[in-house]
């Protein structure tokens, strides 16, 4: 009954405010308090009862109103950080107001004149002594932020209370919050008794405090990196006293979670799991944090770059704290906890939906990026032990799963790119070589391997059977595969055929002249197989005669037609065949059991755009390695085989279909004479000549047929002295740019927009950052 009544006086107070012609003193407490001082209403009450049409009225007819609730509001979250909420009534208020402010802060930030009313001090709105300070009176978001931090830190409210005696009431000035943290972890070593009030407490200030970072989703996307989120640069300074324990809270929150709680099958139906919600909103708390960084790279600062790096406005205290974990143990408990947490979805067990499977892996995939791409000693954590395989895994199984829906290219694309930059350094080639046992069920044919082959077998599966929007990245694939190529010690039977199916896909004439840039593709491919036959030949008997059983392929790329005659008919052809790749002659095998065949989006299903990807060549810088094994940057030459870097700077977009052939047909056939000279053919063709004859040999004298002997005879083959002197291996390195900054931002929101539909906080509000498209 109380909660009816409670419901029906706060939906009356939110007519009274929406029918109101006059403005309502901000001293008018009887009114004012309507909203939150005798009410108890969830969050999912008030976006309810506060319908978006009747924001939108208040804001347009009596913007005094909207003004004055929202100072109101933020006056009642700093007088209970002050206090510490005592009471159980001085709690609920705290909520109730957190509650408002997440459902009116979108419509706030959709209209341009309202979003500076924040970064304003509100004159003579009845201030009470306590909030006009020495200094003059604070910003209305910055005392809306500092009172969120201290709340997260209010004993009884959001922490365990230390102190247990009759007058144990602690003191929030002189509060030391780093004793507060909420989970052990980084940093911490006591683990607080769980209590799902905090929990859910928690969750609610997080929610609010990730609608006010949200601002920059009604901002349209732009490339220029200088453009901070005044909120995210604020509470991320040393202006918030919490910064250093709330990020350790939030990061060991999320890195200590386990979905699986007990082990008890079906827990997940039987009770509610408030941590989970917790996580979630601590996870995405961390990436919109972590984004903030413009681009500008978070490194110990040289002296020369000092004066620069202060002018980018204040260090994000985040991103430098993340930068300076560095104990082993730190590094373990957080790729331990994401490895647990990405690998959830994939666990199967013989009783159908009896554990709980997580949700928010996009943004662990987000988490995981930023780890590595900040803090260079967590990337050698990963890369040391074949942990980093654990990441690799459920990463493929992803990639797999989401090849066919539209909806989840953005998932497909920050997946390659987590691969991308850890292909960028040797060990992650070396650590493909451990044996692939765990046999997570996925829709692929079934072999006997290493992890590589795994790679190259869902590469191959995403590249054919793949929806088209995911051309853009087949330069990204392959050049995963080119980077880890040179230290392949084994590739299995299946492996090798698909990479020869791919070879004999990508060079049809009518492929490789329909786009200017598809010959990329092939080079890749070639360079590939150079790298594994020059340093890989004694344990690759499988791939070198998968190369021999496809030579007419090799002799086909030699003998490429470059007449414009000859071109224009293998282009014809092409039109009668429209199929990129031929899905034929991949000899599809069975598939893994229990795996389930990926699908394409269900009608209906909601995305978020996304902005282009730089092309791979804006996107890697060469490297060479050296005798020693280390790296050295190659100077860029506008000649590289992997030219037209200018004249192609962006790839086809996410969103749009990549470049039509028609536009590209001509530079097609300009081109091909120039980049066909360059095909790297030599040291195959030097191998084809060794190898066939004796093969041919074998076969007649002995009168073989069966494959195995002539892979015993190829496994004892030795090249030594016959190739062409070995070439130095070349590494793209991934590196960051402008262009991937802004993509992951359209990106991260975007992910962000569509997981929080329980209250669906930006639900048809003007977000112009991307546009939500229905499938």
């Amino acid at each position: 009954m109380g909660s009816t009544d409670s419901k029906l006086n706060f939906r009356k107070a939110v007519i009274q405010l929406t029918t109101k012609t006059q403005p309502v003193e901000a001293t008018d407490d009887a009114f004012w308090d309507q909203f939150w001082a005798d009410t108890t209403t969830t969050v999912q009450d008030v976006f309810a009862l506060v319908p978006a049409a009747e924001i939108r009225a208040v804001r347009e007819e009596s913007p005094s109103n909207l003004a004055t609730l929202c100072y109101k509001a933020v006056e009642k979250l700093v007088q209970g950080a002050e206090s510490g909420c005592p009471t159980e009534r001085e709690k609920q208020v705290i909520l109730n107001c957190t509650c408002i402010l997440s459902r009116i802060l979108p419509y706030i930030f959709e209209d341009q004149d309202w979003r500076g009313f924040f970064w304003s001090t509100v004159p003579g709105a009845g201030r009470t002594d306590e909030l006009d300070d020495d200094e003059g009176a604070r910003p209305l978001a910055e005392s809306l932020l500092l009172a969120i931090a201290d709340l997260l830190f209010c004993p009884d409210f959001t922490v365990h209370s230390h102190r247990r005696g009759p007058d144990s009431v602690e003191n929030m000035q002189s509060i030391d919050s780093c004793e507060y943290i909420w989970e052990a972890g980084v940093g911490f070593a006591q683990s607080p008794p769980l209590n799902y009030i905090h929990d859910l407490n928690r969750t609610e200030l997080l929610r609010l405090l990730l609608t006010c970072f949200s601002e920059a989703m009604y901002l349209p996307s732009s490339t220029d990196n200088t453009v901070l989120n005044p909120w995210v640069t604020f509470f991320c300074s040393t202006e918030n006293r919490h910064a250093l324990p709330l990020f350790t809270s939030l990061l060991n929150v999320v890195c200590a979670y386990d979905p699986v709680g007990y082990g008890i099958p079906y827990n997940h139906l039987l009770f509610s799991d408030y941590r989970e919600q917790l996580v979630e909103q601590a996870v995405q708390i961390l990436i919109v944090t972590l984004e903030h960084d413009g681009g500008v790279p978070h490194r110990p600062p040289s002296p020369s770059s000092l004066e620069e790096h202060e002018s980018a406005g204040p260090e994000n205290l985040f991103v430098n704290y993340l930068s300076r974990i560095h104990r082993e143990e730190d590094f373990d408990f957080v790729l331990k906890g994401l490895a647990r947490l990405l690998t959830n979805p994939l666990t199967q067990t013989y009783l159908p939906n009896s554990t709980k499977k997580i949700q928010f892996h996009q943004e662990l995939l987000v988490l995981f990026w930023k780890l590595c791409d900040f803090n260079k000693k967590f990337l050698f954590f990963v890369l040391k032990s074949s942990d980093v395989l654990d990441i690799l895994v459920p990463i493929l199984f992803y990639l797999n799963d989401a090849r066919a829906d539209q909806s989840r290219v953005g998932l497909m694309h920050i997946g390659v790119f987590i691969l991308l930059l850890l292909s960028g350094e040797r060990n992650f080639g070396v650590r493909l070589n451990k044996p692939y046992s765990v046999h997570v069920p996925m829709d692929i044919p079934v072999f006997t391997g290493t992890h590589a082959d795994l790679l190259i077998v869902v590469f191959h599966k995403i590249i054919t059977t793949g929806h088209q929007r995911l051309q853009p990245l087949f330069d990204c694939l392959l050049t995963i595969v080119v980077n880890v190529s040179p230290y392949l010690k084994s590739l299995s039977m299946v492996a090798a055929n698909k990479l020869l199916h791919l070879l004999e896909a990508f060079s049809t004439s009518w492929f490789l002249f329909s786009v200017a840039q598809n010959h990329h593709l092939v080079f890749f491919l070639l360079e590939a197989f150079n790298n594994i036959i020059q340093y890989q030949f004694d344990g690759n008997c499988n791939l070198v005669y998968a190369i021999i059983r496809k030579r007419n392929v090799f002799h086909q790329l030699a003998n490429l037609p470059s007449d414009p005659a000859a071109i224009q008919k293998a282009l014809q052809r092409k039109r009668k065949s429209p199929d990129v790749i031929s899905r034929t002659g991949s000899q599809e095998t069975v598939s893994m059991e229990g795996s389930h065949p990926a699908v394409p989006a269900e009608p209906g299903t909601l995305k978020t755009s996304l902005v282009a990807i730089p092309g791979i060549e804006k996107l890697t810088e060469k490297s060479q390695v050296s005798e020693d094994g280390t790296m050295v940057s190659v100077p860029k030459t506008g000649r590289s085989q992997t030219a037209q870097s200018d004249q192609h700077a962006v790839v086809g977009t996410s969103d749009t279909e990549s470049n039509s052939g028609r536009d590209n047909e001509v530079s097609g056939r300009s081109t091909a004479l120039s980049w066909k000279c360059k095909l790297p053919l030599q040291t195959i063709m030097r191998l084809l000549q060794v190898l066939v004859p004796q093969v041919e040999k074998i076969c007649i004298d002995k009168g073989l047929t069966d494959e195995s002997e002539i892979l015993k005879f190829l496994q004892h083959g030795t090249l030594v002295g016959l190739l062409p002197v070995p070439h130095p291996i070349l590494i793209r390195k991934y590196q960051a740019n402008a262009g991937t900054a802004m993509w992951f931002r359209t990106y991260m929101w975007g992910v962000v927009y569509l997981r929080n539909v329980d209250p669906p906080i930006w639900y048809d509000t003007d977000v112009r950052l991307f546009e939500i498209q229905k499938m």
